[in-house]
């Protein structure tokens, strides 16, 4: 019984370090997103972390805020999902990043065109 709580509260105290690990990646991040035809799009994301939760919105075509959902922060990775609707089809694009200081290296696949790879800025 005694080592079952010793092992209980060794669990909680690792997983407490885990989460005050994680990356710290709320507030705003920029970036310039290649695009198919090889032009770069200024994009902004806006993130939200609540433990290893990862909320918030990215700037669409048009200036349109855009949701992310599946959101998630493990150490210094991030990863997440946008859906839009283009031409009455559900365009899903899914992002991965590894965050380093103020920077965060993302890739984004999915929807139409090869993956593309780029470096968000955290904005001042």
């Amino acid at each position: 019984m005694r080592f079952q709580k010793f092992a209980i509260a060794a669990l909680c105290v690792i997983l407490a370090a885990g989460m005050a690990l994680a990356a710290d990646v709320s507030g705003k991040w920029t970036a310039k997103v290649p695009g198919r035809d090889g032009q770069t799009r200024d994009v902004t994301f806006t993130f939200k972390v609540d433990g290893s939760t990862l909320t918030g919105t990215t700037t669409g075509r048009g200036g349109q805020d855009i949701a992310l959902s599946d959101g998630k922060v493990a150490g210094d990775t991030i990863s997440f999902s946008t859906k839009i609707e283009m031409n009455g089809n559900t365009v899903v694009q899914k992002y991965t990043g590894t965050v380093a200081g103020d920077e965060i290296k993302m890739k984004r696949e999915g929807g139409q065109g090869q993956p593309r790879e780029f470096t968000a800025k955290r904005a001042n």
